[in-house]
């Protein structure tokens, strides 16, 4: 493995200066799962590694009348170990629920898979659908993304050298809401979904009715994806097939998979579209539920 140096600083201060100091030639370690793996293999060959595990202030749970906040380094376990985030946030339980197992759970971050920016992450459609801002620190300035705008690439994210990503802060879940997480693997031993969707869904009083919908993919394109035009076909309609349907195949329309080992074109544009119908129907069993009492 490739010889670095070590630093753990104990505020986001002294993290961001360290980023800064260094110029791109530090990588951010919150959990580990991936990074370790990463420079082992050559992919990343830091200077220095700074271990923000120790900041306690990226570790903290808010939930408010204003919403979720959620630090960075947050492990999994402890957000599908939240009763308010599962009944409120529940797309967001399903995907920490799924990430590796037990051992990787305790370590990861929904932070550091964002940041991780992997096509295939499961939390990011998520935190997507649930309307989720990134929250960014660096030597001269804080700054909010949304999720949807955060990853770029496979592997690359809009984090600028120097910057850090603090927090994910989630708005407040209205009355008669609900959503769902979920993802296709072709078996269990194989972790990478071959597509994974998300949607967040709000109903009026009668449960009849779409309010607003959010609808997120990942798997089928170069970053997860907002499917904003099949969202919005659900706003103001009866809730049904035919408003799923179209919402299905907008959802499709978005989706550009590749052919690989997990999954052909044709197959993967077809999940994405079965996964869609999936995910919103779950959401919308979760929003009739919840009366807000």
């Amino acid at each position: 493995m490739h010889d670095f140096e070590y630093e753990a600083p104990t505020t986001v201060a002294d993290a961001v200066k360290l980023l800064a100091k260094h110029n791109g030639s530090a990588r951010i370690l919150a959990g580990g799962t991936d990074l370790i793996d990463q420079i082992r293999m050559g992919r990343f060959a830091p200077d220095v590694v700074v271990d923000i595990k120790k900041v306690e202030a990226l570790h903290s749970i808010e939930i408010s009348a204003d919403g979720l906040r959620l630090g960075a380094v947050v492990p999994c376990y402890q957000i599908y170990g939240n009763e308010t985030i599962c009944r409120d946030y529940s797309a967001l339980a399903d995907a920490t629920k799924i990430i590796g197992g037990a051992q990787i759970q305790s370590r990861a971050s929904v932070g550091g898979n964002l940041c991780n920016s992997g096509p295939a992450a499961d939390s990011t459609p998520a935190l997507i659908a649930l309307g989720a801002q990134a929250m960014i620190a660096g030597p001269n300035v804080i700054r909010e993304v949304p999720v949807e705008k955060f990853c770029t690439g496979p592997g690359k994210n809009v984090l600028q050298p120097g910057e850090l990503l603090t927090a994910l802060v989630m708005p407040a879940r209205p009355a008669h809401s609900g959503s769902h997480y979920l993802r296709f693997i072709p078996r269990n031993e194989m972790d990478i979904a071959v597509v994974g969707a998300g949607a967040s869904v709000v109903l009026d009083e009668s449960g009849k009715n779409f309010v607003s919908a959010r609808i997120a993919i990942g798997a089928v394109a170069a970053t997860p994806l907002f499917a904003e035009e099949a969202s919005n076909l659900l706003a103001g309609q009866p809730v049904g097939d035919e408003a799923i349907e179209a919402a299905m195949a907008a959802t499709r329309k978005i989706a550009t998979p590749i052919d690989d080992m997990r999954g052909t074109v044709e197959f993967r544009k077809h999940v994405t579209g079965v996964l869609t119908r999936r995910a919103l129907e779950k959401a919308i069993e979760r929003a009739r539920a919840n009366t807000g009492s």
